[in-house]
């Protein structure tokens, strides 16, 4: 149970970081286009590091024995599944940009 909880802090980092980090704006200043392939590849190396570790503290948070009460269990699950979605989806946008 730490391990796994130790490892979804980690996923939320680099969720939170990768979505930072998205250029989403199609003009930014002059002169700086050559950024934007880098951080393509950071976004799309974080998107993939992040259902790394969802998927890691997902297997480690859910032992066999479940509660009586699953509310800790919905909230896991709701949390995991929106950086689990919006890391897929920025695998998709990321395609889209090249």
């Amino acid at each position: 149970m730490f391990l796994g909880g130790v490892l979804l802090t980690a996923a939320a980092v680099t969720w939170a970081t990768s979505l930072m980090m998205s250029p989403h704006q199609p003009a930014a200043a002059a002169g700086v286009e050559y950024v934007r392939g880098v951080i393509v590849t950071f976004v799309r190396n974080s998107a993939i590091g992040t259902l790394v570790l969802c998927a890691l503290s997902a297997w480690l948070l859910f032992p066999n024995p479940r509660p009586k009460k699953p509310r800790r269990d919905y909230a896991l699950i709701g949390l995991i599944g929106v950086m689990a979605l919006t890391s897929l989806y920025q695998l998709y946008w990321v395609t889209t940009l090249g």
